[in-house]
């Protein structure tokens, strides 16, 4: 899908035009009637928002998420100060100091073009509305962007806020925790949803976050739209027959969507990383079936990693611990992708860099900050991590097919945060099993 509705010598052009603009101060697109602050130091502890640019949803199963949000002109949606309260919890319990998208990058494969959609393309400025019969059931909130390339700034009523059914949140027999009379527990979860769509060129990107019920955060990038009509043209090998009898080859390309994430669990930002490996160990010698071990790994510098078979990684609070007294982590679940490997930063699954302030996309960062480092890839040089940041590589080869006209349906791409030892039992576990002697332990006749 070529991404240029304007020939490539007026795009350009008019991305120089809004540089030079923002070299003068640029408008930033924030919730209508919220100033932005010009500071790129970490955030203020909360509350940090008020207003229309604060978020906070209690779920039926009674956990309630809070966080602050805002439309960057080249990252889209920000989220800032992300706390989570099960109901079980006195007070919210802090996840996230930020999360948002790093970089799309979009390369043809017949080497003709390749595209970084927030940085070159300024994404936050490709701000659609969405119609409130897209938001079923939820809130479309209203921001002030900047217009597109070389348009004037204007209000978009371009923020959903809803709630979405998820499936069985559980399903269990209390007897087997002896449960003496037994009963059948049963739940269907829900999710906050919270999510933004941007334009650029023929894409439309719908920028999503989903918060669970049970404390998982899911990150969703989805693209649709249509296909170029510049790009039907495609030789073997390099794109797909669509279209009557073949006749138009579509020109495949790849979608490399990375995310940064600043993690604050339990409010501080000092945090650790740990990777954990799980490996065969020989046989049960009594009962002679496979065993397996599973090693963890001190993360203490800088790193780059790639998934592996029983591999994860966590990230843990330094001074917050759930009532049994186990340290606080988020685990990240990262799963099929599709890696670019001709770029460094677009090599790995996985980015781990020591924070800085100019490190603030994984690729042509220094079209943002001329005087920081250019990418991820080089972020990460063996520093010692104190207040790690995570970025997040998902990769998927676009080959079109008959099905993708017209509009496209719309292809995702994402990842989890899974909250581990946040909470001393379930979020979800209903209040006669929270109790003691249920937790940790099966009574036994």
């Amino acid at each position: 899908m070529r991404k240029l509705k304007l020939n490539r010598l007026t795009r350009n052009t008019a991305v120089l035009g809004a540089c030079a603009v923002l070299g003068a101060g640029a408008l930033l697109a924030v919730p209508a009637g919220q100033a932005e602050g010009a500071s790129a130091a970490p955030a203020a502890p909360a509350p940090a928002c008020t207003g229309d640019s604060a978020i906070t949803k209690k779920l039926p199963g009674g956990t309630t998420w809070r966080m602050c949000w805002r439309n960057s002109p080249i990252a889209g949606l920000v989220l800032s100060h992300i706390t989570y309260q099960p109901r079980h919890e006195s007070k919210p319990i802090e996840v996230l100091g930020s999360a948002r998208l790093a970089q799309i990058n979009v390369p043809y494969d017949d080497g003709s073009a390749e595209y970084n959609d927030l940085t070159y393309y300024r994404l936050g400025e490709g701000a659609l509305p969405i119609k409130a019969s897209d938001c079923p059931g939820g809130t479309v909130r209203g921001f002030r962007a900047a217009g597109p390339i070389e348009g004037a700034a204007r209000t978009v009523k371009g923020l959903c806020v809803t709630t979405q059914p998820r499936g069985f949140a559980y399903h269990g027999d209390s007897g087997d925790v002896g449960e003496n009379p037994a009963r059948t527990d049963s739940a269907q979860g829900q999710d906050l949803v919270v999510y933004a769509l941007h334009a650029v060129g023929w894409y439309h990107y719908v920028t999503q976050w989903n918060f669970s019920d049970d404390g998982t955060i899911t990150a969703k990038e989805g693209a649709t739209g249509n296909l170029s009509e510049d790009d039907f043209n495609a030789a073997d090998g390099r794109g797909w027959p669509v279209g009557k009898n073949g006749s138009a080859k579509a020109l495949s390309h790849q979608h490399s969507v990375l995310w940064r994430l600043d993690f604050k669990p339990g409010g501080s930002w000092k945090t650790k990383v740990e990777q954990y490996d799980t490996k065969t160990d020989g046989t049960n010698p009594e009962w002679g079936y496979g065993r397996l071990k599973t090693g963890r790994t001190q993360l203490t510098k800088e790193f780059a990693g790639d998934n592996a078979n029983d591999r994860w990684w966590r990230v843990v609070a330094s001074a917050s611990r759930n009532k049994d007294g186990h340290p606080r982590s988020w685990e990240l679940v990262h799963n099929r992708s599709d890696k670019y490997s001709r770029h460094a930063w677009t090599r790995n699954d996985v980015y781990v860099s020591q924070y800085k302030a100019c490190e603030e996309y994984a690729s042509d960062n220094r079209r943002v900050n001329s005087n920081c480092l250019p990418n991820v890839a080089k972020y990460v040089n063996g520093e010692a991590l104190t207040r790690p940041v995570v970025w997040v590589n998902v990769g998927f080869h676009h080959i079109a097919r008959d099905e993708d006209q017209t509009p496209m349906p719309v292809h995702w791409q994402g990842f989890q945060i899974v909250p581990r030892d946040v909470t001393d039992m379930s979020p979800l576990t209903p209040d006669r099993l929270h109790r003691p002697e249920f937790n940790g332990h099966v009574p036994r006749d």
